[in-house]
């Protein structure tokens, strides 16, 4: 112990400031508890970020699939020509016969008139 007890009364207002931060700390963390409005604000600005990360996962994942089957729709399309360049008979005999019809549908209704 010192002569004047000047030692204990610092130390004890020091641990008084302490306390007071501490219980202020505490005053605050219960008060923000306390406050459901603001809680439920919080709350919906999260999710409405979860909703923004999915809507952007999505659209990402739908460009990327779109984009896959435009490439394959592209590549059909390819083949598909590749295939009427290279064997044109089937399509010209298509061609013939729907040619065909239409005549012989022409010849018939010349008749009936």
């Amino acid at each position: 112990m010192t002569g004047n007890g000047t030692g204990d009364t610092e130390a004890l207002r020091e641990e008084i400031r302490r306390t007071r931060v501490e219980l202020g700390e505490t005053m605050e963390a219960l008060a923000a508890k306390a406050d459901v409005k603001a809680r439920l604000k919080e709350s919906a600005e999260q999710a409405k970020e979860r909703m923004r990360e999915q809507a952007a996962q999505t659209v990402a994942r739908v460009r990327g699939q779109a984009a896959r089957g435009a490439g394959m729709a592209r590549e059909q399309a390819y083949d598909k020509g590749e295939l009427v360049r290279r064997n044109p008979v089937p399509w010209a005999a298509i061609a013939a016969g729907a040619v065909a019809t239409v005549v012989v549908l022409m010849i018939v209704r010349g008749r009936r008139r």
